[in-house]
This record gives structure tokens, sequence and C-alpha cells, in this order.
């Protein structure tokens, strides 16, 4: 994993705390969209369809951090949108790490030049920049030429001034194991600290429909993906279990509770991909929301997610009860990687 040790500490002590006090229901991730507003229109995106009077709000610095104090998670991803438009990211920034938030900054590095000047490297704070294959393919899913190079350069700049770095990558349905190495090859190469990847979610209101990978693609690929992973220096931002899960080699049931979503509106339920209204609160969107409704099974647009926001909670509470589980995973891809010493 591409996770220092301090934040799983971090992680695991917020996890022990809720078990020991019985609680069921409690976030390991904030995801805050402080704004709607993008500087690209990218293919899977469902969130740049809103009307000109709902991109132009954005959350206040104070109520930004009283989502992150209301909710209590100790990562706070902030995406959105493109985050780096908000006039005030690097003072919510610096806040959040104040208070011992570990931030992931979600940008498509357009803006990462003009502002970095900004932000100063801290243990708190990393930089998730969006790559969606190597340039050719990056720049046809964003749909403007250049995107890639901007966004390689700026991983270049933030390693060479010592910020913490990550890759998020999204895979479509044209994506095989091939494609996927080459390019986890060169962002490692990079010097980044670890990739984040998940299928891309059809959003319904996603303009192209025919992209996705559904669930049977997505466990053809990742298993496809892992068969090389021992093999590579790769470093996943993710939990062995979760990246198994994708490989459909075990189940999960969706945990839409583990990672809340603050934005503009209010507190998405149930989650960070599905739109049924706002809760007023954390609170509120915890009691009052039908947990029982969602997930694989049980609505139809659950379908095909396999998407982190929802089981990786599932799969990072698996290991934390189950600590065998992760053992006899590292003793099975051993053995894979021992049958099959060239793949």
């Amino acid at each position: 994993m591409g996770i220092p040790v301090i934040q799983q500490v971090r992680i695991a002590k917020h996890i022990f705390e809720h078990l020991l006090t019985g609680d069921r229901r409690f976030p390991l991730v904030l995801m805050l969209e402080p704004l709607f507003r993008c500087n690209l229109q990218c293919a899977g995106c469902g969130k740049i369809s809103h009307p000109p009077e709902v991109m132009r709000k954005q959350l206040s610095l104070q109520e930004c951090l009283a989502a992150s104090d209301e909710c209590g998670a100790p990562v706070v991803s902030i995406a959105g949108g493109e985050p780096l438009l908000h006039p005030d990211m690097p003072r919510i920034v610096r806040a959040l790490a104040r208070r011992h938030r570990f931030v992931y900054l979600c940008t498509n590095a357009l803006l990462l030049e003009k502002r970095i000047d900004e932000f100063a490297p801290s243990p708190y704070l990393t930089f998730n920049i969006h790559l969606d294959g190597l340039r050719e393919q990056h720049d046809a899913l964003v749909g403007r030429r250049g995107v890639f190079e901007t966004a390689v350069a700026a991983i270049r700049m933030l390693v060479a001034r010592g910020f913490r770095v990550t890759t998020n990558t999204t895979f479509f349905g044209r994506e095989t194991p091939a494609s996927a190495a080459r390019l986890f090859d060169f962002l490692t190469s990079l010097g980044v600290e670890g990739m984040t990847v998940a299928p891309g979610f059809s959003y319904e209101s996603a303009a192209g429909q025919d992209i996705f990978l559904g669930r049977r693609g997505t466990t053809a690929l990742f298993d496809g993906i892992l068969r090389m992973a021992p093999h590579r220096p790769w470093r996943f931002n993710h939990s062995s279990l979760y990246l198994d899960f994708l490989a459909g080699h075990r189940d999960y049931r969706c945990t839409p509770w583990g990672n809340p979503t603050r934005n503009i509106f209010g507190w998405q339920r149930p989650c960070y991909l599905l739109d049924d209204g706002v809760a007023a609160s954390y609170r509120e969107l915890m009691a009052e929301t039908d947990w029982e409704r969602y997930g694989v099974g049980r609505d139809p647009r659950c379908r095909d997610c396999m998407v982190h926001c929802g089981f990786e909670p599932s799969a990072v509470l698996d290991a934390v009860r189950h600590p065998w589980k992760m053992a006899e995973l590292a003793l099975r891809r051993a053995a894979r990687s021992r049958a099959n010493p060239g793949s």
C-alpha cells in the first residue's frame, strides 16, 4: 500500500474507538465538494450538468470546517468540480490540517503551477492528481489536448518541492490490463506516493453511457492487473482486500456511510455517487437515511458499482475485524507469483 504508517495508525485508532463503543455506522473519509464548477468537461462526470446558478455556488471556509467537525472522519477528500477554482482553498486546507485531518486535494492540475505557492508541504496534505490514462487517452476523456502534459509537469513539480502526491485514475470500458500496466509503470517512475484506482460509475446524467465497464468488465480488468502487480513496484492507495474485491475474488456489501458527502446542497443521500436528496446535518443523514434500501441487489442503480467510496470502507473494516484475511491474501498472491513468475 502507498498509505503512510502514521495515517494507517490514525485510521485504525478511529475505527477501534467506534467499534469499542458499539457504533455500527461511522465515517472513515469525508467526501467534501465545496463547488461543482470545473475547467474541464470529462466524459464520465456527473457533476458538470447542473445549471449555471448551481455551478456558481460554493461552500465557505466555515461551512467546510463545520462539516469536518460534525463528521469527525480522520480523512477529508476534497473534490468537485475543480477545488483549485475555490479562492479560499489554501485556507480550507490549512485549517483542516490544524485539526489533524489528512486532506486529499483532488485536482486536474491545470491551476497548480499558478497556485502552488499558496500551499506548503505537510504530512496532512496530499495532492491527488487526476490521470485517466496516458497522453492520448487522458486528453480524449477530459476533452482537451495538453492536459496530460500539464498534469505530469505538476506531479514532477510537487515531488521536487516535497509534497505528498498521489494519482486518481478512473477506468472505462476500453481499458486493458496491459494499458493499465503502462500507465502504472509511468506514474511509478514519477515518484508518486500511491495510486488510487476505480471503475467508472455510470451516472445517469453522464453524457457517455457506453463507456462504462460494468461489473464483469471490472473484475476481468482488475484480475489481470493484480496478476502483474507482484512483479511491478506499484503502490496503490487502497487496502489489499479492496483490490481483491475489484478482481472478483471476494464479495462485499457497500458501506455508503463510510464516506459521507457534504456538498453545496447539504449532506448527500446516500453516498457520493447517488443523489436521493440531502440532509441538513450529518446527524440527520445518519439517523434518517434508509440505508437498507441501497446496494447491489437492492437498488438497480447500484448493480454495477464497485467504487472505492462505498466498498473500500467495507474492506478496511473487514481487515480490522479479521486480520488473518490479510495474511491469507498475501500467501495466496505469493503462491500465484511463484507459479507465474513471468506474468
